[in-house]
């Protein structure tokens, strides 16, 4: 038995970030992974994705050379290629971890850990061989998985998730989508403008990034329209057929009762994800667990004294970026810091399909449900001069202020590269900052960013430039 003062359970971008942040302060720190280190996030997820969305981006762009004054002749796109480079991406940032692991003096158990009572953990590797280890802190950051609907079992083969949908072996001809969040519409833009003929199925009647502000759920489906992509919004899949050669998809609207049966390759299933709760020891030791999610308090700590959770696991948005502010706060509390409890109605949410996707804080719809009187400023890009330069005029930027005191209650861009812009008003709201003080912040010139200033001013009746 090996004995820590912190051993953190699954290394991705809550794990290992937290034992980091504990060996900055002076614990002794081991990680516990059964995979690769980063976890999903690193090794199928945020970044390998955005390698791909990148390719794809730049491939767009080639076939529009024309548009701005240059000529290119026969390109294509070799699909192993773009896929062996995501992988790449992905090896490079766990090995990235690898050496951080190294350089915090952090000790990388390789196995599978489940909880023991008195504050142990037992690794069983991959050859079965178990170990135990202690420590009066345990952090739980196992993650999620792709979530399975009823219906859509997945096969790896002809019904898949993410992970396959990130190393599939040839470009498929048609593709069939089902769900419309992130990593719905991420992957229908890439597979897309490869070539694939696809095919978005959502549930919910919004239309695609259904849980986003409604004025950027419509722009965007019209966007992916406008660009050839099938958009079919509330609607079930019914039963998928994997008997033949491809698949034979039955859909049902659920508003009109109108069947469709759609034929394709691949079913990509993008339900979401489900917390990785199962055999970790929580029955054993009594841990609650709430609507499938472990229950904390506001430093993460669970009902059993030294155990906590973080990241995909518990109640919070299920977000790289969330693990990762949860894991040093429960870290810093662990060590008798005092650090501010996470405010939840905070947190950005990025969308890396093309146009991209960026919102925090409240939507039109909840900012009225919640009896605020509005100011809703929105300024296009087709009137910004960076956009026009750039040929990206799609999208806009759209911001909601209380009408009383001037508090921004809530953003949402969607554009060319405003996930790098919604940075701006996550800072701005947590300084309290007033509709009134971002108008008058000099934005530079030309910029996209001046979509801020120019959507704020918009509210405010005070606009320049539209």
């Amino acid at each position: 038995m090996s004995n820590f003062d912190l051993i953190v359970v699954g290394s991705g971008p809550g794990g290992y970030v937290a034992a980091i942040r504990a060996s900055q302060l002076n614990m002794k720190v081991a990680v516990i992974e059964k995979e690769s280190l980063g976890g999903i996030c690193l090794n199928w997820g945020c970044i390998p994705t955005k390698a791909l969305l990148k390719s794809a981006q730049v491939f767009e762009y080639i076939n529009h050379a024309a548009d701005y004054g240059i000529t290119v002749n026969g390109a294509s796109a070799d699909f192993e290629k773009i896929i062996n480079r995501s992988r790449g991406v992905a090896d490079g940032m766990s090995k990235g971890v690898s050496f951080l692991m190294r350089k915090n003096n952090i000790t990388v158990i390789n196995g599978f850990g489940k909880l023991q009572k008195g504050g142990n953990v037992e690794v069983t590797d991959a050859n079965g061989t178990k170990s135990v280890y202690s420590a009066p802190h345990i952090i739980l950051a196992t993650g999620g998985r792709a979530k399975q609907l009823p219906n859509l079992p997945i096969d790896g083969k002809k019904i898949i998730e993410y992970r396959k949908a990130m190393s599939l072996e040839s470009l498929p001809k048609k593709m069939v989508v089902v769900g419309a969040g992130a990593i719905g519409v991420e992957f229908a833009y890439f597979y897309h403008s490869l070539g694939t003929e696809v095919t978005i199925v959502e549930f919910m009647d919004q239309g695609l990034v259904p849980r986003e502000d409604a004025d950027i759920s419509k722009e965007l489906t019209k966007i992916y329209k406008k660009k050839g992509m099938k958009v079919l919004a509330n609607t079930s899949v019914e039963k998928v057929d994997t008997a033949g050669n491809g698949c034979v998809v039955m859909t049902k609207n659920r508003a009109t009762g109108k069947e469709e049966v759609i034929e394709c390759d691949v079913v990509l299933s993008a339900a979401g994800v489900t917390p990785n709760l199962e055999n970790i020891g929580l029955e054993d030791l009594g841990i609650v667990v709430e609507k499938g999610l472990v229950k904390v308090d506001e430093y993460y700590r669970t009902n059993v004294a030294g155990i906590y959770a973080i990241g995909d696991i518990t109640p919070g948005q299920a977000l790289a970026h969330v693990a990762s502010a949860e894991g040093i706060t429960c870290v810093e509390q662990i060590a008798g810091h005092h650090p501010e409890p996470i405010d939840y109605n905070n947190v950005p949410g990025c969308t890396y399909c093309s146009p991209e996707v960026a919102s925090v804080g409240m939507t039109e719809l909840q900012a009225k449900e919640a009896g605020y009187e509005l100011k809703v400023g929105k300024f296009p890009f087709s009137a910004s001069g960076k956009a026009s330069a750039g040929g990206v005029k799609d999208g806009f930027v759209k911001v909601i202020f209380d009408a009383k005191y001037g508090e921004l209650l809530g953003a949402h861009f969607i554009g060319a590269n405003v996930t790098e812009m919604i940075a701006e008003i996550v800072v701005a709201r947590k300084l309290e900052t007033t509709g009134h003080q971002i108008l008058k912040a000099i934005h530079p010139h030309p910029t996209m960013s001046e979509a801020v200033m120019e959507a704020t001013a918009a509210a405010y009746g005070e606009v320049i430039h539209l």
